[in-house]
Formats: C-alpha cells, structure tokens, sequence
C-alpha cells in the first residue's frame, strides 16, 4: 500500500471506528418492548412468553416505553426486536401514510412501507382490535341520549374532554374528529396520561374522554363507548412488528407469531386489562392463564 492510499484509508477506519461505537449494542437475547400502558405490557408479555416457549430463550422485556415514536425508534435503531402496535397507528401516526378505513389494504400499506423502509416484518393480527373510544358517564349517557359519538354535537352545554398525549395531535386524532363530526368541548381538551383519563371521568373533573375500546374500565365503571356512526377512526389490529434480522436469528419469534395469530378476541383482551388494572393481578400471571386456556 502506497503513501496516498494509506492516507485515505485511515480516516475511512476512524469513520467506521467511530459509528460503530455509536452503534447500538446487539443483545445476546431477544428484546420485546411494549408502550406505556397496561394493555400494551399484557400484549408484550404475551408475544415474550411465547417466543420462550417456541424455544427463543430467555426474553428481555423493555416495557412502559413512552408511546409510538420512541417505540418505532427503538425498533428501528435495534434497540428492541419486536413490539406489538396497532394498524391504523402504524399507518397514520408511524408511517405518516394517507388515512385509509379499508382493514385489509391498511394491513397491506403497512406491511409493505415497513418493510421497504425499515426491513421490519408485519406478523399476523392477534386477533382483536383496539379502536379509540370516545367515553361518558352511564348516568350521562342516559339523561343526554348519548349512544353515537355524533350526539355529542347536539348537547346545548358544551362538555368538558379530556384526552392522552398522542390522541390531541395525531393525524387519526382529535383535530379530524372534530371536524368530522362538528364537535366543539368546553375549553381545551385536559390532556394527560392513559391511566389517569378515567379516574378523570369518574371524579366528574372531565365529561368525555378518549379512551379504548378494549379498555377494562369501561364495564367495570359503569361507563359506555360511544358508537363511532360517521366511522371516521380507521382499524386497529393489533400487529406484532419483528425486525427482519431478529426473525432471521431467532426462528422462535416467527413460530411465535404464527401460534398467536388470532388467539384474542376483544373481550378476552379486556379480560385481562381488568384483571391487571382493577384485580391487580400480576402481568405475567395473567398471560400464563390465558395461554394455558388456549393451549398455548
């Protein structure tokens, strides 16, 4: 090697030296990661408990991750292997795709954007989807006349809302939902943190929340999801999301995703959201029961 060649090669390898310093570190073990509320740790649990039963080893969970964009870019980075999300958020808030309600073209836009753009596996829905809800009182809903999300827009005094992070800006959110059906609320939405909005609701500091279809609360409060009538919310299924090179070392996550691929139906998943919310039941106990149930 001459002089010049030489010369141009050291700085290449500081180059390289230096991004792979700053590469994240590749676990010896798979890593699921899961947002931060309950139904996504049972989710996490879940596709954990199986992939180290298809023989995947021990599975290091990354729970409570604060919400979609720190999971996809734990994703992506490598920092986790896999985590379960939802289609239309994946579509709309991820992947910043046009709003599409077609469930079937959602699970093909998405499947394909992922793994053009980020070398990441779509696996087969779970078997449940978990739609916003928009929620009340019972006793409101009676003296109001509230079945359908549009009955909103015909109570004379304006409702108080209350709503997460995410829901006041995502492109699926509040600001399209209230263009889509003429709502208007008392104030400023009040935002907070998932578990909080229906404490929110049951101390009256709220009238309406967004919550979750599969949420456990709703039935055991006595609360009612309102109708979404004009459908303006796309679907929700919830996907598990595996890195392709994850899949390629470790078989198990595959057989994993193959096994869960509708095994939950919305109730069972409000089931277990109850039992870790309102029994406070502990995650993992809760997920051997049901996998025992299944036969998993």
């Amino acid at each position: 090697m001459n002089q010049r060649s030489a010369s141009s090669f050291l700085p290449s390898m500081c180059v390289l030296v230096m991004c792979i310093g700053c590469a994240p570190p590749r676990s010896s073990h798979v890593v699921v990661g899961a947002k931060n509320f309950t139904e996504q740790v049972v989710l996490g649990e879940l596709l954990a408990q199986e992939i180290e039963a298809e023989g995947g080893g021990p599975v290091e969970r990354r729970f409570w991750l604060a919400g979609s964009y720190l999971c996809e870019q734990a994703l992506v980075s490598g920092r986790i292997d896999a985590y379960v999300e939802y289609s239309g958020t994946a579509l709309t808030a991820v992947l910043k795709q046009p709003m599409d309600r077609d469930r079937a073209r959602v699970l093909s836009t998405i499947g394909r954007v992922y793994e053009q753009r980020d070398r990441v596996n779509v696996g087969p829905s779970l078997g449940f989807e978990d739609t916003f809800a928009m929620v009340v009182r019972g006793d409101d809903a009676q003296r109001l006349g509230l079945r359908k999300i549009s009955d909103l827009a015909k109570v004379q005094a304006p409702l108080r809302l209350g709503v997460g992070y995410e829901f006041a800006e995502r492109p699926d959110g509040l600001p399209g939902l209230n263009a889509a059906y003429g709502l208007h609320f008392a104030g400023a939405p009040r935002t907070m943190e998932l578990g909080l909005l229906y404490r929110a609701l049951a101390a009256k500091q709220v009238d309406v929340v967004a919550g979750n279809s599969t949420d456990g609360a709703i039935r055991a409060m006595g609360f009612v999801a309102l109708e979404d009538d004009r459908r303006y919310f796309p679907p929700y299924d919830a996907v598990p999301l595996v890195r392709d090179d994850a899949l390629t070392r470790w078989p198990a996550m595959g057989r994993a995703e193959a096994k869960l691929a509708g095994k939950v139906n919305a109730d069972e998943m409000r089931a277990m959201n109850l039992a870790v919310e309102a029994q406070h039941r502990d995650v993992g106990d809760v997920v051997r029961a049901f996998r025992a149930a299944h036969g998993l």
